[in-house]
């Protein structure tokens, strides 16, 4: 007899983190919602067979007051540094990098309390929604800014200092795939102050990137840059007249 999995979570998860989103950010949603979170939270670890459920809801809600703190603080950023930003409200209401951000944020506390599966499922909705792929693993400080997002993926082991910008496209990501490097760190780190441009692909576990660095778009990178560098991926463009009847 084939292994019944709970695919229907997905639709539970969904709107868990959505619920979950709003009660963060609106005091009027948290006490709708407040009910509903715990319960929630708690049937879908039990559906996951995960155990202590209470303890790690107890745990997980007295951690939502310093995300909310980092998440202002990733709002600022991304109005310091978008100029078609017109307001904070508007970055909460329709940033998608700022939506992702703000699950990745959830979901790495959950995925701190060694919380298995929900975080990932969590990561995955919200991967869905704005092409933004974090894993839940990966450690982000503050400041955080996304431009776009559209296509970036962020693996499990990076680490991300504060006041880093990424922009649309952007891979950090392990060198090889292979199942014993489960326990070790496969993604690079990022120091404080860099600005990462679109498509760039930085790849390795020892890989760091010196703080205050620009790294180019389109650039691909598999060895460690020094602090106050700029890496750029040059390619030669030839524009010219065309000739009669060559369109």
């Amino acid at each position: 007899m084939k292994k019944s999995y709970n695919v229907c979570l997905k639709d539970t998860v969904k709107t868990f983190t959505k619920r979950l989103f709003y009660a963060l950010f609106d005091e009027e949603q948290q006490v709708v919602h407040a009910q509903y979170l715990e319960t929630t939270f708690l049937k879908i670890l039990s559906k996951l067979s995960i155990e202590d459920g209470e303890e790690k809801w107890k745990s997980f809600n007295q951690n939502l007051s310093e995300i909310r703190k980092q998440l202002d603080l990733d709002a600022i950023a991304f109005e310091n540094n978008d100029p078609a930003s017109h307001s904070l409200e508007e970055i909460y209401l329709a940033y998608p990098g700022f939506y992702a951000i703000s699950i990745h944020r959830l979901s790495h506390a959950l995925y701190k309390l060694n919380v298995p599966i929900l975080p990932r499922m969590m990561s995955e909705y919200i991967h869905g929604i704005t092409g933004i792929d974090i894993h839940p693993g990966a450690t982000i400080g503050e400041s955080f800014y996304i431009d776009h997002g559209t296509g970036i993926v962020i693996g499990e082991t990076s680490i991300i200092k504060n006041n880093v910008k990424i922009y649309q496209g952007v891979t950090l990501g392990g060198i090889q795939v292979s199942k014993d490097l489960a326990q070790v760190k496969r993604h690079p780190t990022i120091n404080e102050n860099v600005t990462i441009y679109a498509n760039a692909t930085i790849l390795g576990g020892d890989i760091v990137i010196g703080a205050n660095s620009i790294i180019g778009a389109n650039v691909w990178i598999t060895q460690s840059v020094p602090e106050n560098s700029l890496v750029t991926y040059q390619t030669e463009i030839k524009i010219r007249p065309k000739k009669n009847g060559i369109r």
